[in-house]
């Protein structure tokens, strides 16, 4: 299946669920939910069987509300993540290694001036994204609605660094793990500009583990300052790399899902297509 192709799959996917967010007091039927994306509800259950790898049944109860609670209960006990150089877990992320590389003083402070950037765009699972790296490594993924945005928000962030449009190997590493096309056996670096306690809120998003939520508030207390739960949210907020730093599996205390900077469908669309994979791969190991 072309990438284009899976990526209209994917925003037929969000369209549903944002219909089933609104609906969800009503429990639409199957039917319903096909109709709203103009698909038969045999395609929309077969669509949904081979994007999320689950029927549609199941991937909304994951995504409810009460479920969302459930997870949180059964968090406290059951996270088995680990994280030495970077990031371990029981699921295809235990051969993505992330190495974080904290810009420095000058680079932080005039706005990249020294910097070099390749960046470009690519076609996701989850929508367009734009993917930017230095000789250092990764320093910007971000979800973009057209190709326009992607220099401007790099601009926004390294106003006075040079900005190169090429295609990188590591750019094409980030583009087959969103896919889940590849797997990696070697760390795959990234080059953040961040304070002290935003590098340290990030290292803390890469411990958990797919498939698993966290709230603001036990971020929080991993990293020793159970009262910055708002600091921490801030931090969390200004994450500069979408998706390969999970802030996506940050949710609050209540069990909703929350905002997201790349769009709130697009974070409850990720979370269950994670639980999906998950469900998969216990399936093929009974």
């Amino acid at each position: 299946m072309e990438i284009s192709e899976k990526n209209l799959n994917y925003n037929r996917i969000a369209k549903a669920i944002a219909f089933i967010q609104v609906n969800f007091k009503k429990q639409p039927s199957l039917a319903e939910i096909a109709t709203h994306v103009h698909l038969s509800p045999f395609h929309f259950q077969r669509l949904f069987q081979e994007w999320a790898g689950t029927t549609p049944k199941k991937f909304l109860q994951y995504i409810s509300l009460q479920h969302a609670k459930q997870v949180l209960k059964e968090s406290k006990s059951t996270d088995i993540a680990t994280y030495d150089t970077g990031l371990s877990s029981t699921s295809r992320l235990h051969e993505l290694f992330v190495k974080i590389e904290a810009m420095t003083p000058a680079e932080y402070k005039n706005g990249g001036s020294e910097l070099f950037i390749n960046y470009n765009t690519y076609e996701t699972l989850f929508g367009s994204i734009c993917i930017a790296s230095t000789n250092k490594g990764i320093c910007h993924i971000a979800f973009v609605e057209q190709d326009e945005e992607a220099l401007e928000s790099l601009i926004i962030n390294f106003p006075n660094a040079t900005f190169l449009h090429n295609d990188e190997t590591d750019h094409q590493n980030v583009v087959d793990f969103f896919n889940n096309t590849k797997t990696h056996s070697s760390p795959l670096h990234l080059h953040l500009k961040g304070t002290p306690f935003q590098l340290k809120v990030w290292e803390a998003l890469l411990k958990i583990p797919e498939g698993k939520l966290k709230t603001y508030g036990e971020i929080a207390n991993s990293i020793g300052n159970p009262k910055s739960s708002r600091a921490v949210g801030t931090a969390i907020g200004s994450n500069p790399i979408a998706f390969l730093i999970p802030c996506h599996r940050v949710i609050q205390t209540s069990g909703l899902f929350g905002g997201y900077m790349w769009k709130p469908i697009r974070k409850t669309a990720i979370i269950g297509w994670e639980q999906a994979q998950i469900n998969v791969e216990n399936e093929e190991t009974i």
